[in-house]
C-alpha cells in the first residue's frame, strides 16, 4: 500500500512538472520585443525533400537585443529560409544580405503589449488548471486507497503531501508568469 501512495504522489509531481516545463515552452514562443531564437522553433524548412528545423539547417544567433542572425551552412538555403520565415506566423519580414539573414524584431506597441499579457496569464491558467487536475487525480487515488484499507492517518498525510507538492509548482507557475509579463512590459 505505502508503495502505491508513493507511486501516486511521483505521478501528481511528475505532472506537475510536465505543466511547468509546457507553460515556459509555451511562453517561450511568445514574442515580447527581444530577440529570441526560439520563436524560429516552429518554422520548418524545405530541405532536399523533408521538412526540418530552420536550426537544422544554419545556426541562429542573436547579435544584440533586437536582431535574430540566421548563418545557413549551405548558401543554397538561403532562399527557402526566407521564404519559410515568411510563410510562417513570425510576422517578421526577413532581410538578406546574400551570406546570411536577419530578422530586426520590432518594438511592441501598448495594445500588443497588453495582448501578449493576456494571453501568458492565459497559457499560465491552463497550466494552473493542469496542475490542480493532478493534484485531484492523486487525492482520489488516495482515497480510494483509504477505503481499501490503507491507515486513515497516512492518507491524510499523503493528501497533506500532495497539496504541499501543489502549491509549490503553483508558486513556480506564479513566478515563471510574472517575469514573463515584466519582460513583455519592459519597453
Amino acid at each position: 500500500m505505502k508503495e502505491e501512495v508513493q507511486l501516486y504522489l511521483d505521478m501528481a509531481d511528475e505532472s506537475m512538472k510536465h505543466s511547468e516545463q509546457h507553460l515556459e515552452d509555451s511562453l517561450a514562443h511568445i514574442r515580447a520585443g527581444k530577440a529570441n531564437p526560439r520563436i524560429l522553433d516552429a518554422v520548418r524548412v524545405n530541405y532536399y525533400g523533408s521538412n526540418v528545423p530552420i536550426s537544422n539547417v544554419a545556426s541562429i544567433s542573436t547579435p544584440d537585443a533586437k536582431t535574430i542572425a540566421i548563418q545557413p551552412w549551405e548558401k543554397s538555403m538561403i532562399k527557402e529560409i526566407e521564404k519559410a520565415i515568411m510563410n510562417s506566423e513570425v510576422g517578421i519580414t526577413p532581410d538578406n544580405n546574400g551570406e546570411m539573414i536577419r530578422l530586426s524584431i520590432p518594438p511592441l506597441t501598448e495594445d500588443r503589449r497588453r495582448e501578449l499579457v493576456k494571453q501568458v496569464r492565459s497559457e499560465g491558467e491552463d497550466a494552473r488548471i493542469s496542475i490542480r487536475n493532478a493534484r485531484r487525480d492523486a487525492i482520489e487515488a488516495i482515497k480510494k486507497l483509504v477505503k481499501e484499507g490503507l491507515p486513515e492517518d497516512m492518507g491524510k498525510d499523503s493528501e497533506e503531501e500532495v497539496q504541499k507538492k501543489h502549491d509549490k509548482h503553483i508558486k513556480h507557475l506564479e513566478e515563471i508568469i510574472a517575469a514573463k509579463e515584466k519582460e513583455i512590459m519592459t519597453v
